[in-house]
């Protein structure tokens, strides 16, 4: 969690393939309380990545396999979409969307 924390910048967002938004105390409390546990995460496309000095964002496709509360597991395919900015000369993930893939 001390990882996941200081890479998480503090105005950090996610959307999730629901349409919620997390801030980074709500995403991490909910991993670090296992209200949210990720089973598997495995990228299944090439990531495309746009950068400039500053700013990076990457771009691919990834099957997820979570537990989220009591519920039982699930299994989705989804883009993911997250933003990176170089702050105090480190790398910081500001922004992290996903969308659910449909058959």
């Amino acid at each position: 969690m001390a990882v996941a924390e200081r890479i998480h910048a503090d105005d950090y967002e996610l959307i999730t393939p629901a349409g919620l938004t997390h801030t980074k105390a709500t995403y991490l409390g909910d991993v670090a309380s296992k209200r949210l546990e990720y089973l598997a995460f495995e990228p299944t496309s090439p990531m495309s990545v746009r950068a400039s000095q500053d700013l990076v964002v990457l771009r691919y496709r990834a099957l997820i396999r979570l537990s989220v509360g009591v519920a039982d597991e699930v299994e989705l395919s989804a883009w993911h979409t997250d933003h990176y900015e170089k702050r105090d000369g480190r790398w910081t993930v500001v922004w992290s969307q996903a969308t659910e893939i449909r058959a």
